[in-house]
């Protein structure tokens, strides 16, 4: 599918749209390439060229071109996912459903999107690789003294419609907290399948690993974390990586670099899950696509391959990893989470489950971020990411409260009417 850019404000804009919309373009762009990592080593080889340091000054036309830039893309993925459901009974009213839910918690959409469009903590679009949407966004301190720990995000979106700056609201309150942020963008289908999210997802991970010194974190303090698809996604790129690894296969990056994996509201077996997606809407002959053909469902269900004989060197080098479910998600039912645990568990890895009573998939993610004030999620990623640092706990427990983004009455609506 070709999209067409919109007018920049000059020619390299209009070289980063084109760059991020045309699926069969291979155009290298120039960026610090990733170095070749063993199990052992742990922070970023002498010989990868220097990153720039990053500059925190962007201009205001460069930023209204790039939010006119995204909202485009954005609005482009939205009619890709129309394509591709259909405009059946059950979707018009789902799109009905979704345009609701999201006007309802307008208010804080717009102040996060303020801040990520024009705050100087937020570095956009960074290049770490030569595919389409090869980009990730940096959400950094304001405090600057010393290395942070730094967390690597990949956003959900049924495959279909996931994107960086989804990631935006985590990014700034762990920010807050002294943690850097990384959200990997990553092709959607159809602009790439499974294989190529995973690929893309890696790559990322890998520039982060190997570049993250330049922008203030700490390469010995990095962890991976998914959200829904993402989560499947992450997972995937994770153990492909262990497998690699264990095989003594050449790598960019290894997994004894990443502290700890969360995954949130994930799934991590297709062959439980293509028949629930397509009672949802997500219909088995596109999820199918999506996921390459039945056939390669057990190439990309995690939950399948670390009880594989064969891969048992790999499960012995993964991190430490953490599920967290809502119970009362429909989107992925919280037995993906629990199931996962179960098997790792038996298998020797080191896994825990956190399950939330009554949340759905997107209170986790959305409602409670925006309602600010005390959130389990939120206090539990934190205080694994400091357990190390004495002082940064000691400040976590005066921190002031996270401040309310939309009024309760909104959320509890959006709540009511949500199509997840």
């Amino acid at each position: 599918m070709k999209l067409e850019s919109p007018m920049e404000s000059s020619a390299a804009a209009e070289e980063l749209m084109e760059m991020e919309t045309k699926p069969l373009l291979t155009k290298v762009l120039s960026y610090p390439p990733a170095a070749t990592a063993s199990t052992s080593q742990r922070r970023r080889a002498k010989s990868s060229p220097a990153t720039p340091p990053p500059s925190r000054q962007n201009s205001f036309s460069r930023d209204i071109g790039h939010a006119a830039k995204e909202t485009y893309l954005v609005t482009s993925l939205s009619f890709t996912l129309l394509q591709y459901l259909g405009v059946g009974y059950r979707w018009i009213t789902r799109l009905l459903a979704l345009y609701w839910y999201a006007m309802l918690l307008m208010p804080g959409f717009l102040q996060v999107a303020y801040v990520y469009y024009f705050s100087s903590q937020v570095q956009r679009s960074i290049v770490y690789g030569d595919q389409p949407r090869n980009r990730l966004d940096l959400y950094l301190p304001k405090n600057t003294d010393g290395k942070k720990p730094v967390v690597v995000f990949v956003t959900g979106g049924a495959w279909i419609i996931g994107y960086k700056a989804w990631g935006s609201l985590l990014g700034l309150q762990l920010a807050e907290r002294n943690i850097i942020v990384a959200c990997i963008d990553y092709r959607n289908f159809p602009q790439g399948t499974i294989s190529d999210m995973v690929e893309d997802a890696s790559r990322g991970i890998s520039y982060i690993c190997n570049n993250i010194a330049d922008y203030g974190g700490d390469p010995d303090r990095i962890y991976l974390m998914g959200q829904s698809a993402g989560a499947h996604i992450s997972s995937c790129a994770l153990l492909e990586q262990a497998i690699k690894e264990s095989k003594k296969e050449e790598i960019s990056w290894s997994v004894s670099q990443i502290k700890a994996y969360f995954g949130l509201s994930g799934g991590y077996n297709l062959f439980n899950l293509v028949d629930h997606f397509d009672s949802r809407g997500l219909y088995r002959s596109i999820f199918l696509s999506i996921m390459e053909g039945e056939e390669s469902f057990h190439r990309f269900s995690p939950e399948v391959r670390v009880q594989e004989p064969g891969n048992k060197d790999a499960v012995s080098i993964l991190p430490p990893i953490t599920l967290f479910h809502g119970t009362a998600d429909y989107s992925i039912p919280s037995d993906a989470s629990k199931i996962f645990v179960d098997v790792l568990q038996r298998v020797g890895a080191q896994a825990d489950l956190v399950l939330y009573d009554g949340k759905t998939h997107t209170d986790l993610f959305l409602q409670d971020p925006l309602r600010g004030g005390k959130d389990d999620l939120f206090d539990q990623l934190v205080t694994v990411i400091h357990a190390d640092d004495k002082e940064a706990l000691e400040q976590d427990a005066v921190a002031p409260p996270r401040r309310r983004l939309v009024p309760e009455i909104l959320l509890k609506l959006a709540g009511n009417i949500s199509p997840f």
